[in-house]
């Protein structure tokens, strides 16, 4: 019976794939069969054993680890005595020296590896779809807003430019962690390899040569979680961004605003009550689960603070870390995609937007353009004040400001009607979306 909505709603099949306890298997198997080749190259346990191990490690089944597990109550020590069982004779060698976390932090990396190559697959995805989005908009002038105000104009191509600029500096950040995350360790019962004699370098090495993967420099029993911690904040920064968009998506689709909107398919409901609705509920979705992911910080920062060369109180809790960040990270992922890539535009309703004060959110252009001739404070004030006159008396700020003469003094009216045309004042807005949109792509496409 299916409990937590991972396994039922939210997910991919993909990122399900690499936390699903047969991938968890497989991967311990795994190690364990590079650590049986790896002790054989340095002599520490019979060539032709470490073979018939390789051999046969994946004849393992989980049904069987599972049985012996019943029975003892140790999950790696019924993992080794299900291996044994495969191997004959050979079977005496398998998990020689080793401590279960050599095993299960080693483990952990491949997974890890994996969940990173899927997430950052997803990632380049939503960075496509923002470079169109910002390239097919570069032109497109709508009102800027601060403090939720309506302030000068932008462009629908820079904001777009922007959340790919951010996505690209997570996919940097995923590619510099990676090294530090991805790796593993053979290390004995507190890291001194004592078990191995003065081989335990070298097993180490050779095991995570096998595997594919980096190795620790040193460890006690298990590798430090500062490295795990890193890719669960990167994690959590990642979907903080995906909030952002998505709010933003949100904020732009209430009623009052109306500039953009959700795709909505042709038999979708929006309200079991009111026919009319049409929430953006994807969006909605990934600032919800923002909140999982970013709430998985503070457990696996304490993972990091066990009492001397370990305890257990890791264990357990990273059992749910791990698979549900990964999990909700790769899903908020594709969800954002899916918002970006089927947003829809309503250029009447940006346009009127635009026009919404009057002409006061062009003051700012009229007081550059003042300054010119009587300095930035003077224009400064005057135009300050020619906008209170303006909201006031209910007028347009053009008005006023022809009526002005310490304003026709010095700019005529066709001056001024320049000045507040909303198409003229984006600054270098094009020429950055144009800057980016051309590095962006370029980054996609050497990516495959």
């Amino acid at each position: 019976m299916a409990i937590h909505p991972i396994e039922y709603r939210y997910g991919t099949a993909e990122m399900k794939a690499v936390w699903s306890e047969d991938a968890r298997l497989r991967k311990l198997l795994s190690v364990e069969s590079a650590l049986a080749r790896a002790e054989a190259d340095v002599g520490l346990i019979p060539a032709e054993d470490a073979a018939t191990i390789a051999e046969n490690v994946h004849s393992v089944t989980k049904e069987r680890v599972t049985e012996i597990e019943d029975e003892i109550h140790h999950d790696v020590m019924a993992l080794v005595l299900a291996i044994a069982e495969q191997c004959g004779s050979a079977g005496r060698w398998v998990h020689f020296g080793a401590t279960s976390n050599d095993i299960l932090d080693t483990a952990t990396a491949l997974q890890m590896r994996d969940a990173m190559g899927v997430i950052e697959t997803k990632l380049y995805r939503l960075l496509g779809t923002l470079v169109r989005r910002a390239e097919a908009h570069r032109e497109t002038v709508c009102a800027g807003r601060t403090h939720g105000q309506i302030g000068i104009p932008t462009t629908y191509g820079l904001r777009f430019a922007i959340w790919a600029c951010e996505i690209d500096r997570h996919i940097e950040r995923l590619d510099q962690l990676r090294p530090r995350v991805v790796v593993g360790k053979i290390g004995g019962a507190v890291g001194t390899q004592a078990s191995f004699g003065e081989n335990g370098i070298a097993v180490q090495k050779k095991t995570m040569e096998y595997l594919g993967i980096g190795s620790v420099e040193v460890a006690n029993q298990i590798v430090q979680r500062d490295r795990h911690s890193e890719f669960v904040m990167w994690m959590a920064n990642t979907v903080t961004t995906l909030d952002k968009i998505c709010v933003a998506v949100r904020n732009l689709q209430r009623s009052e605003i109306a500039e953009v909107a959700e795709g909505f398919a042709k038999k979708q409901v929006g309200s079991s009550t009111m026919p009319h609705k049409r929430n953006p509920i994807k969006s909605e979705q990934v600032c919800g689960l923002a909140r999982i992911v970013r709430a998985m910080v503070e457990p696996e920062l304490l993972n990091n603070t066990l009492w001397d060369e370990r305890d257990l109180t890791n264990s357990s809790c990273e059992r749910i870390v791990f698979p549900e960040a990964c999990v909700l990270t790769d899903h908020l992922i594709n969800l954002t995609t899916k918002v970006i890539d089927g947003l829809e535009f309503y250029p009447d309703h940006i346009k009127r937007n635009l026009g919404l004060l009057k002409g006061l959110n062009m003051a700012e252009s009229v007081m550059i353009a003042l300054a010119e001739h009587i300095g930035r404070q003077d224009a400064h004030e005057i135009v300050r004040d020619a906008s209170i006159a303006a909201r006031e008396g209910g007028m347009s700020l053009m008005d006023v400001l022809l009526a002005r003469e310490d304003v026709t003094a010095h700019l005529g009216a066709d001056e001024i009607k320049a000045a507040m045309d909303p198409r003229r004042y984006i600054g270098t807005a094009v020429e950055q979306v144009d800057l980016v949109v051309a590095r962006l792509r370029r980054r996609v496409a050497d990516a495959g």
